[in-house]
């Protein structure tokens, strides 16, 4: 009887103890059965609840970029996927969405701004990504048609060429191509301190189209050539007002990298900025598929096909059709005027600044 009680004692004893060194009941009794017991189980393991990443998160996460910001969208007609974008530059192609009767507004950091079409708060190409731990949220607006041809935008596309520091102007024939660089300044002053809009040139075809509305406030920024007085004198103020500009490169000439995140890099042809047999352009000599070889070209180089620039202006329906021919949109000349709703894509007219404009010359042409 006393060897049977010393016999549960120990017996007892070692399930506690197995218990104890975290076998559990379970494995103790396997022990003593004379088996192993099996592997415990981590409480922490037992315990952890896997939660999915959200789209975004997953988004920054394959991107394994520390400046990688994912781009969500809220409101009627916004896209159900978020936009990987980079926080060392500007945002690029954001999306423009459709409802039929409507047309869209832009997009807000803020639904309050959304609904209060707040201009200096719109966001689009023009301006930087930043983001709250690599994520950011836009909302969409919208208008009516009818509030749309109300605003009775005409957007203005400035055409610059040279720059000089020289007060007195360069000399020569090509003497009011070139812009002096101090009102150069005070003319981006003017657009960067006083509301103007920037938009992109997707959003510019859109809104010839009916499809997107800009305020009467807008302006695109450009320069014919790429002249290395530009890079000098002229992009050093971009940088300063932070002002989304198009510089037209002859990629025959010069093929530079972008200057600045604010300066985009279209085509001014490749090789078609030279007389063709009848002393115009060749872009009025040439057949539509040489247009296009050469527009190919061009494209290539700069890793884009959008907008171009005629050189010298010249343009012809064989020009349009090279051009479409090549996958451009829309195509720039010298001809004066703005841009409205409805207006040719393919014959894109200008605010040409010369030699002598000051900014009160610039407030007179564009507000």
């Amino acid at each position: 009887m006393a060897g049977g009680k010393r016999k549960r004692k120990v017996i007892a004893f070692i399930i506690t103890a197995v218990v104890l060194l975290g076998g559990g009941a379970a494995g103790a009794y396997a022990w003593i059965a004379g088996r192993a017991p099996e592997e415990p189980v981590p409480r922490a393991e037992a315990g952890m609840i896997e939660h999915p990443l959200t789209p975004a998160q997953q988004l920054v996460a394959d991107a394994d970029d520390p400046q990688a910001c994912a781009v969500t969208f809220s409101g009627e007609g916004a896209p159900a996927d978020p936009l990987l974008q980079s926080q060392a530059g500007l945002y690029q192609n954001l999306p423009i969405p459709a409802i039929e009767g409507k047309v869209f507004a832009g997009w807000y950091p803020t639904a309050a701004a959304a609904a209060a079409f707040d201009p200096a708060a719109r966001v689009n190409g023009a301006d930087p990504v930043v983001c709250t731990d690599q994520q950011v949220e836009l909302f969409a607006s919208w208008k009516t048609p009818e509030e749309n041809v109300a605003e009775n935008a005409k957007i203005p596309i400035l055409m610059y060429h040279q720059f000089t520091a020289n007060p007195e102007g360069e000399k020569g024939w090509l003497r009011g191509n070139y812009a002096y660089i101090g009102d150069f300044d005070a003319q981006m002053n003017h657009i960067a301190t006083t509301g103007f809009y920037l938009p992109t040139w997707d959003e510019l075809s859109a809104f010839i189209d009916g499809k997107l509305y800009l305020p009467a406030r807008s302006v695109i920024i450009t320069d014919d050539d790429a002249d290395q007085t530009w890079f000098d004198l002229a992009v050093p103020v971009i940088d300063r007002y932070k002002l989304l500009s198009t510089s037209f490169m002859i990629t025959a000439a010069r093929q530079d990298p972008a200057p600045s995140i604010y300066v985009q890099r279209r085509s001014h042809t490749h090789d078609m900025h030279q007389a063709g047999d009848n002393g115009k352009g060749r872009m009025v000599n040439w057949t539509a598929d040489q247009i296009a070889a050469d527009l190919n070209t061009s494209g290539d180089i700069l890793g884009v096909r959008q907008v171009i620039a005629y050189p010298y202006g010249h343009y012809n329906d064989t020009a349009k059709q090279g051009v479409t021919q090549a996958g451009y949109e829309m195509a720039r000349t010298i001809e004066p005027g703005l841009v409205g709703i409805g207006t040719d894509k393919l014959a894109l007219p200008v605010v040409r600044i010369d030699y002598g404009m000051t900014v009160d010359s610039l407030i007179k042409r564009i507000g």
